[in-house]
């Protein structure tokens, strides 16, 4: 049986209104990329919001708009809010721009779910690169908190170069608690010690069991097209590949459009999905 994530109606309550967060903090990551840290204005909502890895938030800012971004910190923690934000575009420009104490508008959480509660006694790999591991930081929050009930735990991850690499802080603790960090960059500095290529290629050091073994990947769509050709030739049953995608997701209700891919909604199935359910997508360009 093909495993799905959850329906959006099994999930927390969806704020589909905006509610006022305060900005708490903003953590500088790399160039071009800040960790911003929200708390709800309203302390009932504070208390009782919840959220899944993998899921997003609608970001909003009075006078710019809304821009759907993953929420990148721990479930455990749902009233202190972490967005890992790329500044690329007028919204998340804007957010460049703002100080701790400023207002931050919220809708959601919305979309699918990582499927973590069909990995206990199970191996798992995290596949990811670049901003790519800040929808997957929640699931490695999510497996360290209840360690021993999992297999083996593999970050694969991998950027540019080693200054574009995110949360380099954590990777430490993350190793110590059980997950083996394996961490690669396309080019070299003359500071870098590790592995040099493209996460596809770090599969190769790997020896996995296919019966037990989960993929869950998120990043350049190239780059989770070749994750996904190593795991199936490495046996890894498709519906135990899973991948989250970005679209340009506008309404996070599968109301817009922007975010259709065939007769998906990335905003609305995804943006988890398994192999199975993209299978037919992957084979096209610029899918």
């Amino acid at each position: 049986m093909t495993a799905r994530p959850p329906a959006l109606a099994q999930l927390p309550q969806v704020l589909l209104g905006p509610a006022w967060a305060r900005l708490e903090s903003i953590q500088p990551e790399v160039e071009g990329i800040s960790t911003f840290w929200l708390r709800f204005e309203d302390e009932e909502l504070a208390s009782t919001y919840r959220f899944q890895a993998g899921q997003f938030n609608m970001l909003y800012l009075p006078g710019y708009g809304e821009s759907a971004i993953s929420i990148s910190s721990d479930p455990a923690v749902p009233d202190r809010l972490g967005h890992t934000i790329r500044f690329v575009g007028n919204v998340t420009r804007a957010f460049n721009r703002l100080r701790p104490g400023d207002l931050v508008g919220v809708r959601g959480p919305f979309g699918s779910t990582w499927p973590i509660d069909q990995l206990p006694g199970q191996d798992v790999i995290l596949a990811t690169g670049g901003i790519g591991l800040a929808p997957l930081r929640p699931v490695v929050y999510r497996l360290l908190a209840e360690r021993h009930k999992y297999g083996r735990i593999v970050l694969l991850y991998g950027a540019r170069t080693p200054g574009d690499l995110l949360y380099t802080s954590e990777f430490d603790a993350w190793q110590q608690a059980g997950i083996e960090t394996v961490v690669s960059v396309d080019r070299a500095d003359e500071t870098w010690q590790g592995h040099v290529g493209v996460v596809p290629m770090l599969f190769y050091r790997l020896r996995v069991d296919p019966e037990k073994t989960w993929i869950l990947s998120c990043g350049p769509e190239i780059m989770m097209r070749f994750v996904v050709y190593e795991a199936l030739a490495r046996r890894i049953a498709p519906e135990r590949i899973f991948l989250s995608l970005e679209r340009n997701m506008k309404c996070g209700q599968g109301f817009c459009g922007h975010c259709q891919l065939g007769p998906l909604f990335i905003c609305k199935q995804g943006p988890v999905f398994d192999y199975q359910t993209l299978e037919p997508y992957l084979q096209v360009e610029d899918f």
